[in-house]
């Protein structure tokens, strides 16, 4: 037998906000009656995207009437905007927790609230879109995915407690397998990616500019009488002003482009240009 918390016996036993709203904004229904769990969910939005009301029909056991009752607890009052970033995490740490056998009822109100969001905003759900793996309870490869992703699952058993797929007749776990594997390779494969480096703002880029003009190539000029002032940043393009023995020099050109633009592409950015200010 499941232990249940406190709260979720609470809105099993004295559910808040039962029954179907009157023109509601928008209308989520999912799971089935046939697969043993079904939910509808209703939705009212005003004028700024406020969900003022929301209303729960469900089909199914403590933990589903449960997540569906707080579920209506947790919108109302809430920005659409918001109520779209709830996720069922949300909602089982909103009933202190779930048996872990019983993660697929705060799923299906995840999904039922996405579902009402997506036909009062008049969009399809990309969930829907994907192709029905499990035919036993309508669960689509797409929606397997992003369990595995958002709630770490590792194994066909895990799957099940969060989607329901492989619950029932069990020819689909060969494909769950699959799945499973591929997703976690690929999760494998995105950590280790080389990390795009972060743009550069124009006052950071400065200040590596002039940190390495005062730290390498300031002393080196100076030990042969010259100097070197940073005038300049606009883009890649660094202007400088040479000073002392180094203004007017010969050789001003090939220190500017062998040795002060190299030390800052080395240290810098790698696509600096240097130019000595007229």
């Amino acid at each position: 037998m499941w232990e249940y918390t406190d709260k979720v016996q609470q809105h099993f036993m004295n559910p808040h906000n039962v029954g179907e709203l009157e023109n509601p904004s928008g209308t989520g229904d999912v799971g089935s009656l046939s697969c043993g769990d079904a939910l509808k969910l209703t939705i009212q939005v005003d004028d700024n995207g406020i969900i003022t009301d929301a209303k729960f029909k469900t089909f199914g056991c403590a933990s589903a009437i449960a997540s569906s009752s707080v579920l209506t607890e947790i919108i109302k009052g809430m920005p659409i905007e918001e109520a779209a970033k709830l996720t069922n995490e949300d909602i089982a740490e909103a009933l202190g927790g779930l048996p872990k056998e019983k993660m697929h009822c705060s799923v299906m109100g995840r999904e039922a609230l996405e579902a009402a969001i997506a036909d009062y905003r008049g969009v399809i759900l990309p969930m829907a879109e994907g192709e029905v793996v499990c035919e036993c309870f309508g669960v689509t490869d797409l929606e397997i995915i992003r369990a595995i992703q958002e709630s770490d699952l590792r194994s066909v058993e895990e799957i099940t407690n969060f989607t329901k797929a492989g619950g029932g007749c069990g020819k689909c776990e060969d494909r769950l397998r699959e799945i499973l594997r591929q997703t976690v390779e690929g999760l494998a494969a995105e950590k280790i990616k080389p990390a795009k480096p972060q743009r550069m703002t124009t006052l950071q880029k400065i200040k590596k500019i002039e940190d390495v003009l005062e730290r390498e190539i300031r002393p080196t000029l100076k030990k042969d009488g010259g100097d070197i002032e940073l005038v300049d940043v606009d883009g890649d393009f660094v202007t400088v002003s040479l000073r002392g023995a180094c203004s007017g020099c010969q050789s001003s050109r090939t220190t500017l482009k062998e040795y002060v633009e190299k030390k800052l592409r080395e240290q810098v950015v790698d696509s600096l240009i240097v130019e000595e200010d007229k």
